[in-house]
């Protein structure tokens, strides 16, 4: 077990260790897996991490401290990327941290602002705790859907009336994809869930997810543009929204260089558009993917393993 990262970090949270129960579940469908760990936990708190997240020794008694007010049901942070990672993740990590292409998601992968009451798009389960039983009240998270899954999960329990929190010093250390055709590939899927969530799940807060999409619409139409004869003034106010966003790349490129280096942000400046074509791509997608309910999909072998701590 000394190979899963999270284990290794688990056993190290500053927190009496018989109070404390490590569960590793192993399978090939995330929602699933969290589901059967859930349900075969005994605590009143939960804390999802990635195999690959490395928690602060001191989360669960900073989160502890959240949960003194009943109301809040979960509290997570950022996960951040390891100062030793090699610099083509801490290229991604520039990507991911800034608002031009992840808005107010980008507290997920950076800390932002102070400890507040939150919502679904600050908060990634890699790096979360919640109360136990409303989860399993709300039926534990849709197995229909990953990833979101825990964004859908967290629309519920809002509507519910429980108040979600955000806490910036509350945080893991987890490398990004590694390589470059894993990390676009996470663009594309990262599009596809949204658009699926929003299928199973329509919230006004989805309504900026719409942006990239109809980003890609406007690109396909200036393509057809070019191949039709058009005056010259009519030309210039389509290709227009085009200069603007490149002007506003620009401009991003620049506010990332103070805290990442003149060469990060340039070499991310591709990498900010990419991230507009490939999550508007995948939304298109996922906005036809055929989605089955919880019960009827196939469902592969969960294998859970309790961990000493």
């Amino acid at each position: 077990m000394v190979d899963i990262q999270a284990v290794a970090a688990a056993r190290k949270l500053v927190y009496p260790s018989e109070r404390l129960e490590i569960i590793v579940a192993r399978g090939r469908q995330p929602s699933v897996q969290r589901n059967v760990a859930l349900r075969a936990a005994h605590g009143e708190f939960i804390y999802f991490l990635d195999d690959d997240a490395v928690p602060e020794n001191g989360n669960l008694r900073r989160a502890v401290e959240a949960f003194l007010d009943p109301k809040v049901v979960m509290i997570g942070g950022p996960n951040l990327c390891p100062a030793e990672a090699p610099p083509l993740e801490q290229i991604f990590a520039v990507v991911l941290g800034s608002w031009l292409a992840f808005g107010p998601s980008r507290a997920r992968y950076t800390p932002v602002g102070m400890k507040r009451e939150a919502g679904e798009k600050e908060l990634i389960l890699c790096n979360l705790l919640a109360r136990r039983a409303p989860l399993l009240e709300l039926g534990g998270f849709n197995e229909a859907l990953y990833p979101n899954e825990e964004n859908a999960l967290m629309d519920s329990l809002q509507k519910n009336g429980n108040r979600l929190v955000y806490d910036p010093q509350l945080f893991v250390h987890r490398r990004p994809r590694r390589t470059l055709n894993a990390f676009l590939k996470m663009l594309r899927t990262y599009g596809r869930g949204r658009a699926e969530q929003f299928r199973l799940n329509p919230t006004p807060g989805s309504t900026l997810n719409f942006v990239p999409p109809l980003f890609c619409l406007y690109l396909v139409g200036l393509a057809t543009a070019g191949f039709i004869s058009l005056p010259h003034n009519v030309f210039l106010v389509i290709v227009a929204p085009l200069l603007l966003y490149l002007g506003v790349v620009l401009l991003q490129t620049m506010f990332s260089m103070p805290a990442h280096g003149f060469i990060r942000a340039v070499l991310a400046l591709p990498l900010l558009i990419a991230s507009h074509i490939l999550y508007g791509f995948g939304f298109w997608k996922g906005l036809f993917t055929t989605l089955q309910p919880s019960g009827n999909r196939p469902r592969t072998e969960v294998v859970l393993e309790n961990i000493k701590p």
